[in-house]
């Protein structure tokens, strides 16, 4: 079986690792952790980046920065994983969920003002298949009405937009580092600010809500619980791992595009016969070839060419179940608008296994005449 996903080595993970032990310290803010904050400061342009456990405690991390409580309401799209709404919901917050843009399958900018309410904190864009949201609109409806912009740039890493990486655009970015994102430690993830007050605060409330890091440089004679917080550091050894991928994270870019080209004008054909739709990627926006997916026909054709490859060794795979629909969204989340895209387009999305050493041929020749059964003979 061709899987979806197998997460690359560059091969100096381990070395990294082994020098790590050699040092003699595994937990989290060693002299990797450094390493991996330094390069993404630069990568980014941002006046702080902070390793995360994951991607998801970047997002509860925020949460607690922006101080939401019980009742504030925090705009985003449904079509998303689960975590862009737990952190909030863990504070007590209301997810209320806009609908999305059918050519990015981003948040749509122009529904986002008039879901808010004077209960609003913040608005949650989230990157899908790291293609920039309509970011100036964005950041202007927030400036206008006083509120957080908090990126949810999981699947970002490596694109930009108008010539700004992903993640750095608003008050604050959230970055994942998982096994299946372009650059992994297996886990992990990171959180990205321009605003000092905000970064202070986030190094306070990382380290279990003490001023230890200040303590470590010197800056205190003894360090003690001065806020809210909770251990959201990674250890050591997976900042080993992951300065090992981020010393290669262009060139990882650089050869999955080269993947996400081929898929591309390999399924032009398909979209001119009107069995799919192409992903889109709007002028301004550079992408970083995160996934690979198509737009079929219908639900019942997605299962059924789902089915067809996997029979033939080849394992696509579908994508997040709206939030808005789901038990826990209905619970603890709203609706502000209509969600015809998100119900519509959720249900025909298919994604191609994308990764380094992927057979791209096996992959297309296979998805091509399972689609011409499937679709052609609508």
């Amino acid at each position: 079986m061709e899987p979806f996903n197998r997460p690359y080595m560059t091969g100096r993970e381990f070395v990294y690792i082994a020098e790590a032990h050699a040092n003699g310290m595994l937990a989290g803010d060693g002299p990797f952790t450094k390493h991996c904050h330094e390069h993404l400061q630069k990568q980014f342009g941002v006046h702080a980046a902070l390793l995360t456990h994951s991607c998801t405690a970047a997002l509860e991390l925020s949460a607690l920065l922006a101080r939401i409580e019980p009742g504030d309401e925090v705009i985003m799209p449904s079509y998303t994983f689960t975590s862009t709404a737990n952190a909030f919901v863990l504070r007590g917050g209301v997810p209320v969920f806009v609908d999305i843009r059918p050519d990015t399958l981003n948040l749509d900018e122009t529904l986002v003002e008039a879901a808010i309410t004077a209960r609003t904190k913040a608005i949650v864009p989230v990157h899908y298949a790291g293609v920039a949201c309509e970011m100036d609109t964005l950041l202007d409806i927030a400036r206008r009405h006083r509120l957080m912009v908090i990126e949810d740039a999981a699947q970002g890493v490596g694109s930009a937009y108008h010539g700004k990486p992903l993640g750095s655009l608003g008050d604050l970015g959230c970055l994942s580092f998982h096994e299946t994102k372009n650059v992994i430690s297996g886990e992990g993830g990171a959180l990205l600010t321009n605003d000092e007050a905000l970064a202070a605060r986030a190094e306070i409330i990382r380290e279990k809500g003490t001023n230890r890091s200040a303590f470590f440089r010197g800056q205190v004679d003894k360090y003690t619980w001065v806020d809210v917080g909770s251990s959201y550091l990674p250890g050591e050894l997976i900042a080993a791992f992951l300065w090992a991928q981020l010393q290669q994270g262009d060139d990882i870019t650089r050869r999955r595009l080269g993947i996400w080209r081929h898929y591309h004008e390999a399924l032009a054909p398909l979209e001119e016969r009107g069995w799919l739709r192409r992903p889109i990627v709007p002028a301004g926006c550079v992408h970083n070839a995160h996934m690979y997916y198509v737009l079929l026909p219908s639900l019942a054709a997605r299962q059924e060419v789902i089915r067809r490859m996997r029979e033939r060794g080849v394992s696509p795979v579908f994508h997040y179940v709206p939030l808005h629909s789901a038990p826990a969204g209905l619970r603890f989340g709203r609706t502000a608008t209509p969600m015809t895209h998100t119900d519509t387009l959720s249900e025909r999305l298919l994604r191609l296994p994308l990764w380094i050493g992927v057979d791209r041929e096996l992959v297309i020749d296979t998805f091509s005449s399972v689609c011409a059964e499937v679709c052609g003979s609508r």
